[in-house]
């Protein structure tokens, strides 16, 4: 949590803030997300006295209190990222060291922490490591003992234990913060039914060799990688079972390269056959051509809730619409793709011609089939492309920006999520039903809320995924405005409302008995959401083709409702 808070408020500082923005000391120990904060225009503070005027940011680990005032005295804006749970054993030590208690911390000599908390024990502190270091110590009256706050719990259980016996008359806080004692909890359980475990981080950073060194007290093997690059292909295609754990400072999309690299290896082991299934549905998913089959199935499905007949034309105008502007968009938000999904931007950038000739080819096939609807949808699309083609451009004068920055449609927070769910309930419902009648009817709107809301659940969820790299290009999606659990909330609470309309939608003949049957899929996609909370599922390209085959079964039940009604 520290770590992550820290990441976060100095991405927020640099796309908000004007002037130089330093780190006092590396914010983290992983190379790829320092490359990152580099490109962001966060240079690591070398030298006080030199610096320009502007903000420091006090890394998570925290820093003695003469570091502070010397920052202050220098001119400099502090922003203090230094981990709630630091400050914590910081104050502990503080306050017993104006009570005449010396300090015996626990923890690496050498770790930024450690030597942070050091500056709160007025020099009554000191570091151990290992229980034999106690006899080290002078002799003391009064102390408490504390831990590094990423200290191995065995460790520091056994110096307690130790101090319990020798020292009686010592206070011991276990200051060992809760993320890291359960995530080595995890690891060391993990290990049990794994044959080796692939630890992915900088291989400076304490926390990712700790883990490490936790699933090695278990007897298994550990790999400790930086990146995908750095896989022993051939030890790893000999196993059955492989865990991945990552240090607390690794980036999102550093993990997700290695588990997909890993994902791949049993489809190149089982057989030509399987390998080449496995590429045909990693090209549907990475080129949005099968997101663009949900999108045609959808408006199958919503023209039968309609009582309407399902057309070609229809949904082969949602299928081409939805794939020429995803893949559009892509092109266009690559910045956020590679940090988000950086296995679609190589696909994008490897297949450029075909996909850029596809998005051209399928967005005029989609107006034409809008055109032959009628001369009312093809100007909507018309018009809804524009908009989907404009998110990015500055269409507000820098003189006459709205708020802060707003001159871009992107600007607004959380409007891509709303706009895309807009945008399917227009091509999949309204568009169709207008081909029909230019008159606006309760079941109509009904129906495109319905398509809306299944779009916007999936959409939002998929901003959940991509919250990190949204936050370092500066773009405010709804999770990011609302924060992770706020936005799953709301997800719930919405198909909690749709699951309810849809059970009383056709009794008020808002729509046909179909509506039953989707109630199918307010169930698929919370099992979707559970599957993530829950931890039973790690989003890879597997997970991601079963959100994404939630319209495609919505089509499914919607015919066999066609074939029994």
């Amino acid at each position: 949590m520290g770590v992550r808070r820290a990441v976060e408020m100095v991405l927020d500082a640099a796309n908000r803030q004007q002037g130089p923005i330093y780190t006092y000391g590396p914010l983290i120990h992983n190379p790829q997300g320092l490359e990152i904060l580099a490109e962001k225009g966060v240079t690591v503070l070398q030298d006080i006295s030199g610096a320009k005027p502007g903000s420091v940011v006090i890394r998570a680990h925290g820093v003695p209190p003469r570091a502070k005032q010397a920052i202050v005295d220098a001119g400099l804006t502090i922003i203090d990222a230094t981990c709630p749970r630091v400050i914590k054993v910081q104050t502990i030590i503080s306050k017993y060291a104006r009570q005449g208690c010396a300090a015996i911390i626990v923890g690496d000599k050498d770790h930024p922490e450690v030597t942070g908390l050091l500056g709160y024990a007025e020099g009554m502190g000191y570091i151990i490591s290992h229980p034999d270091d106690l006899d080290k110590l002078p002799s003391l009256e009064r102390a408490i003992v504390v831990a590094q706050t990423t200290q191995d719990r065995h460790l520091f259980d056994s110096i307690a234990r130790t101090i319990a016996i020798r020292f009686p008359h010592f206070k011991v806080f276990n200051t060992i913060c809760d993320s890291t004692l359960k995530r080595q909890a995890e690891v060391r359980e993990m290990a049990k039914s794994v044959d080796a475990v692939v630890v992915v981080g900088g291989h400076n950073s304490a926390n990712t060799q700790r883990l490490a060194h936790v699933v090695q007290q278990e007897g298994v093997p550990a790999f400790h990688i930086e990146s995908e690059a750095e896989l022993d292909y051939e030890a790893i295609e000999q196993l059955d079972s492989v865990g991945i754990t990552a240090g607390a400072s690794t980036p999102n999309w550093v993990i997700k390269k290695v588990y997909r690299t890993l994902e791949a290896l049993p489809h190149q082991a089982r057989g030509r056959w399987r390998l080449t299934v496995f590429r045909i549905q990693r090209w549907l998913l990475l080129s949005n051509l099968y997101l663009a089959v949900g999108a045609g199935c959808l408006s199958y499905t919503c023209a039968l809730l309609s009582g309407i007949r399902p057309g070609f034309a229809s949904a082969l105008m949602a299928t081409c619409y939805v794939l020429s502007m995803h893949i559009l968009n892509n092109f266009i938000g690559k910045e956020a793709v590679r940090y988000n999904d950086p296995d679609r931007a190589s696909f994008y950038d490897h297949n450029r011609p075909i996909l850029f000739t596809l998005a051209i080819v399928s967005g005029a096939v989609g107006l034409f089939m809008a055109f032959a609807l009628g001369s009312v949808p093809f100007l909507v699309l018309c018009i809804i492309s524009l908009l989907g083609l404009s998110y990015k451009v500055k269409i507000i004068p820098r003189r006459l920006k709205i708020g802060k920055k707003i001159q871009r449609i992107s600007d607004v927070p959380g409007s891509k999520t709303v706009l895309i769910a807009l945008a399917w309930g227009v091509v999949t419902v309204i568009l169709p039903h207008l081909s029909v009648s230019l008159e606006i009817t309760t079941t109509m709107i009904f129906v495109s809320l319905w398509a809306s809301v299944m779009a916007f659940v999936r959409t939002a969820f998929f901003d959940i995924l991509d919250m990190q790299g949204d936050r370092i290009v500066g773009q405010e999606s709804l999770p990011i405005v609302l924060g992770e659990k706020k936005t799953v909330r709301i997800l719930k609470q919405l198909l909690v409302i749709f699951l309810a309309a849809l059970i009383f939608a056709p009794m008020m003949h808002l729509t046909t008995t179909l509506a039953y049957g989707m109630i199918l899929s307010v169930f698929y996609m919370a099992a979707v959401l559970m599957a993530f909370e829950q931890h039973w599922v790690v989003p890879g390209f597997r997970f991601e083709f079963l959100v994404e085959t939630l319209f495609v079964f919505t089509a499914m039940v919607s015919g066999l409702w066609q074939v029994l009604v």
